[in-house]
């Protein structure tokens, strides 16, 4: 296991977190999963109020003997932004007590996504009053956010300098953050990525066309490897449901090191296997479409279409697209079937792009199963 500088923090985290959104099928499984991440190496544990009984059980397992000392453990736990002081004080209070802890690492405002959370931080006494308070008591060492927000919201949440660490999608098939990515370098923020494996593309059960096209590389390892090659950025989430499911993530976990040219020509494989497969129906991912009056993520919803097509990445398509209308601040937007063809975003596209049948055949592949957030 590789560790790295959490930024401004100065923590050093193993290149591997454990993400704690799954592994709630029992105490017994919790506790067994948590030994066996430490086992291999990993020294960060993530949680967070909302997962279920995820805190409950981190507590129950540290409270027992583990196989490493506190000391050199790092705990994160993530409460969500509060309009007043008051709530967030008692959610801190809450997840201490359910942790059975006297301090946590770090606290991460958990979902930072709205210009209107983003307002509740920077109130004089909103709730980042009760969270310096912990801080200065020493019931929180670093504080940070997560964020599921549009690339606009996430860097005027860096720029307010109230953080200093960031959880952030990312990921091969979504570099939309890239700039993010960038000013939280520049801030010295710790960059932790989160859900890799599942919001990455569901890469822990590729389609063959995508599997046939990263050979001989799984696209999960290819996906690690392109994050873990990137020294700005700190850790990974691995969230593991069992202490099996560590076993695949944690064989590149020594593999930090640049691009390899074999790595490279795969990536460019892969570049040229989507540019071939969709032509003139490629978005481009620039944004200049928005926004639509109907309110509907026209880029999300494109670069769905984009994998399903070039990659057949149609279940984690249909995952994703199956969010749409369904999980509020978290994943935002209208499905591509509410599209009235008004024509407003045709002149906005540089590809030239008929995005009215565009998201009408995006509906037609990917429509099915409704979607909510993992832990609901």
């Amino acid at each position: 296991m590789q560790y790295r500088r959490f930024g401004k923090t100065n923590l050093r985290l193993s290149v591997f977190s454990l993400g704690t959104m799954r592994y709630l099928a029992s105490p017994v499984n919790a506790r067994r999963t948590i030994d066996e991440a430490i086992a291999q190496g990993i020294n960060h544990i993530e949680t967070a109020s909302g997962y279920g009984k995820s805190e409950e059980y981190l507590g129950e397992a540290l409270k027992s003997r583990l196989s490493v000392s506190r000391s050199k453990l790092h705990i994160t736990s993530k409460i969500p932004p509060t309009v007043d002081a008051d709530t967030m004080r008692r959610c801190i209070d809450e997840s201490l007590e359910r942790l059975q802890l006297d301090y946590l690492d770090c606290l991460g405002i958990h979902g930072l996504n709205t210009w209107q959370h983003l307002e509740w931080v920077q109130a004089e006494n909103g709730c980042m009053q009760a969270v310096r308070e912990a801080v200065e008591y020493g019931r929180i060492g670093h504080v940070g956010f997560s964020t599921h927000a549009p690339l606009e919201i996430i860097s005027a949440a860096i720029n307010t300098d109230l953080f200093e660490f960031v959880n952030l999608h990312y990921y091969y098939f979504f570099q939309r953050n890239q700039k993010a990515i960038e000013l939280a370098a520049e801030k010295d923020m710790g960059i932790f990525i989160i859900s890799p494996a599942d919001k990455g593309g569901r890469l822990y059960t590729p389609p063959e066309k995508l599997e046939e096209l990263t050979y001989p590389f799984s696209p999960l390892a290819l996906n690690y490897r392109f994050l873990l090659s990137d020294s700005r950025i700190t850790t990974l989430s691995v969230g593991a449901a069992s202490p099996e499911e560590l076993i695949e993530p944690l064989k590149v976990a020594d593999n930090d090191g640049e691009l390899s040219l074999e790595e490279i020509a795969v990536f460019e494989k892969l570049e040229k296997h989507q540019n071939t497969v969709l032509e003139a129906e490629k978005c481009t991912q620039c944004y200049e479409c928005l926004p639509c009056p109907e309110n509907i993520n026209i880029p999300e919803v494109l670069r769905l279409r984009n994998l399903a097509v070039a990659y057949e990445m149609q279940d984690y398509g249909k995952y994703r697209y199956g969010m749409f209308e369904n999980a509020g601040h978290w994943f935002p937007g209208m499905k591509g079937s509410r599209c009235t063809e008004c024509g407003e975003c045709l002149p906005k596209c540089p590809e030239k792009l008929d995005i009215p049948a565009l998201l009408k055949d995006t509906h037609e592949r990917l429509k099915g199963k409704e979607g909510r957030r993992l832990w609901e």
